[in-house]
């Protein structure tokens, strides 16, 4: 197979002249270069239309002996609640003569291909090349999950250690980012349980297996278990937050209702020996002795009585 990484009309034609197989990888190429392709392979006008527009869902139109398979791979990212660019849509045409892989952005994953088919056996049939690409795409989303699940554990232990707006933000953003990481891949699951032979059976594209779509089949499906697993783990990170700042506002409101208990007897007392009446000013109030056993006395006792009570009861203890 021959792997191509730009528009060479003269080596285009003379392989599609010679019914070779190759593999053309576009990174952000101009409308003109895109229809300039399209009469060169003679692709269909629609899809070269998608791909002019991009922002097309997942999806695979068949056009007599072509394909165009729309694809959403993912972008490793850390942390990944703050990645700007989480997935990157790619178009496929695929075809019994080559396959053309069209990106706006760099993807790391497919440059790691090319460079690995480069080196590898040349033996291997056109839906075996087809299938690689494919699995490319699909299992970039494996580290970016990878990602997730440690951010998810460390937000975890966050919020049970001491929970603050921050871990919220980051719920917040962990929900958004699998909301739109799974709007990308159950469509993708659905399409290749509908039509997965469809790709197989297109006309001049050698097949040795349809095992191979089977397996991508499999990883999407193994891909949407992980994110139904994850969004529960973040929706479960929301309700231990909403408890733990429950549990805090507890024990703050606790803590208040031990301070204002306390003062109670002293302000009943500072008030009762506050009254000056004539029996109690001219009979309690004399000397220092009478103060400190009647005043400050009063108070420590009835203030440690209070404290000893409450232990008691386990209101100052932790469960």
């Amino acid at each position: 197979m021959q792997i191509l990484t730009a528009i060479d009309e003269a080596r285009l034609r003379d392989l599609c002249s010679s019914q070779q197989f190759f593999w053309l990888d576009l990174v952000a190429p101009s409308d003109d270069d895109v229809k300039r392709l399209g009469e060169l392979i003679g692709l269909h006008p629609l899809a070269v239309q998608d791909t002019l527009a991009f922002g097309q869902r997942p999806k695979l139109d068949v056009y007599d002996n072509q394909a165009l398979l729309v694809l959403e791979g993912g972008v490793n990212a850390d942390p990944e609640e703050d990645n700007p660019h989480p997935l990157e849509e790619i178009h496929c045409y695929i075809s019994g003569d080559f396959v053309i892989t069209v990106r706006r952005n760099p993807f790391a994953d497919l440059d790691e291909l090319r460079k690995l088919l480069a080196v590898g056996r040349t033996d291997r049939s056109e839906q075996y090349y087809v299938y690689r690409i494919i699995d490319t795409i699909v299992d970039s989303y494996f580290p970016l999950l990878s990602g997730l699940d440690d951010e998810v554990n460390d937000l975890e232990d966050a919020i049970v250690e001491k929970p603050t707006k921050t871990e919220l933000v980051k719920i917040f953003r962990l929900k958004r980012l699998l909301l739109k990481l799974r709007k990308a891949v159950t469509p993708m699951r659905d399409l290749f349980a509908r039509e997965i032979e469809t790709i197989a059976d297109l006309a001049g594209l050698d097949s040795d297996s349809h095992d191979y779509f089977r397996d991508v089949y499999d990883h999407l499906i193994r891909i949407t278990d992980l994110l139904d697993s994850y969004h529960d783990l973040v929706s479960g990170c929301t309700d231990l937050y909403l408890s733990n700042v429950a549990n805090r506002q507890g024990e703050i409101g606790k803590q208040l209702t031990v301070v204002a208990s306390i003062f109670l007897p002293l302000t009943f007392l500072t008030g009762f020996f506050g009254m000056n009446f004539d029996w109690l000013t001219g009979q309690v109030q004399h000397g220092l002795l009478s103060f400190i056993l009647l005043g400050v006395g009063t108070m420590l006792v009835s203030g440690a009585l209070m404290w000893a009570w409450f232990w008691h009861k386990g209101w100052t203890r932790d469960d």
